[in-house]
């Protein structure tokens, strides 16, 4: 599976959403990095087995406990969001 981008909208940001997605992605062996954005939403670029990313969009539209998540959008990453992916799941800066 190639690798997934996702907007996700909400009460997403000042709740540890960043943070929590890095746990859950390193707990279900999914790779990528997460960010928020200047408009509110975060933003995340997935990628891994097709299991471990559909554990992590399942993750996405409730995130933790403290957030609400509205709405994820979803599309294929674009070359450039997947150029910046690394070994691990990481937290990059605000965008």
């Amino acid at each position: 599976m190639a690798a997934l981008h996702l907007m996700i909208s909400g009460r997403v940001q000042g709740v540890g959403f960043r943070w929590s997605m890095c746990e859950a992605a390193l707990e279900h062996g999914a790779r990528g990095w997460v960010r928020n954005r200047r408009d509110g939403r975060v933003e995340a670029v997935l990628d891994g087995p097709e299991q471990a990313i559909a554990a992590m969009l399942r993750w996405a539209r409730n995130g933790p406990r403290s957030a609400r998540v509205d709405h994820v959008e979803t599309r294929m990453a674009a070359a450039d969001e997947a150029a910046m992916l690394g070994a691990g799941f990481e937290p990059l800066p605000d965008a």
